[in-house]
């Protein structure tokens, strides 16, 4: 019987469990192994697929593993140490950020470099951008101003603190700042920042892959 589940599709043995009332989740190899289960053959199945599954267990990608492989590993589930206030002006900000419209310059559309560029106030007479023409897109207005007290924070929550050596690292606050490593630090001294931002527990907004 189990030759016969092993020339089957996937789609099939799962309609074998469907008919019997089986879960039909997992790879394959459980998929035959809960079909042979209900059938009373569960022995067989042990001795001849567990090798396949510590093969798969030792290819397969486990972000714990990963953590304790190594003292060094960057820690990228840093949270910083919020309020509830805190915690409530930033679900607030967020929520109205959704219903922010996009500002573009006027004649974004027409010019290239007008597009990459940003937010520009529209002059002349005649703009009818300036005249608030609702087919020209919305102005910047103090009305879409957000939160006061969630200002300038990340949306983690996090301060961001420009760095550009160790000495500026050493002053950021772990548990409510966090680390923008500036765009001019070399590649080698930006190694050093992130070993160190490891040992403080810093998080680094910018951190490279590669680095």
């Amino acid at each position: 019987m189990a030759e016969d589940y092993e020339s089957m599709t996937v789609a099939q043995l799962k309609e074998l469990l469907k008919e019997q009332g089986l879960p039909v989740s997992g790879k394959k190899t459980d998929l035959i192994a809960r079909l042979l289960e209900a059938d009373g053959q569960t022995d067989d199945v042990v001795e001849e697929d567990a090798p396949v599954e510590e093969a798969a267990d030792d290819d397969a990608w486990d972000d714990d593993d990963w953590d304790d492989e190594g003292e060094d590993v960057y820690m990228v589930k840093q949270k910083p140490v919020l309020g509830d206030e805190m915690k409530a002006a930033l679900a607030l900000r967020a929520a109205q950020k959704k219903k922010t419209p996009s500002f573009r310059r006027t004649e974004w559309f027409r010019y290239k470099r007008l597009s990459r560029s940003g937010w520009r106030a529209p002059h002349g007479m005649d703009n009818k951008q300036r005249r608030n023409y609702k087919y020209r897109g919305s102005l910047v207005r103090i009305g879409h101003g957000k939160v006061a007290a969630a200002r300038f924070l990340h949306p983690s929550g996090f301060r961001e603190v420009m760095v550009h050596n160790l000495a500026d690292l050493e002053a950021v606050d772990p548990e409510t700042e966090a680390a923008r490593v500036g765009a001019t630090v070399g590649g080698r001294k930006r190694e050093h920042i992130y070993a160190r931002a490891d040992e403080l527990g810093v998080r680094v907004l910018n951190r490279r892959r590669d680095v």
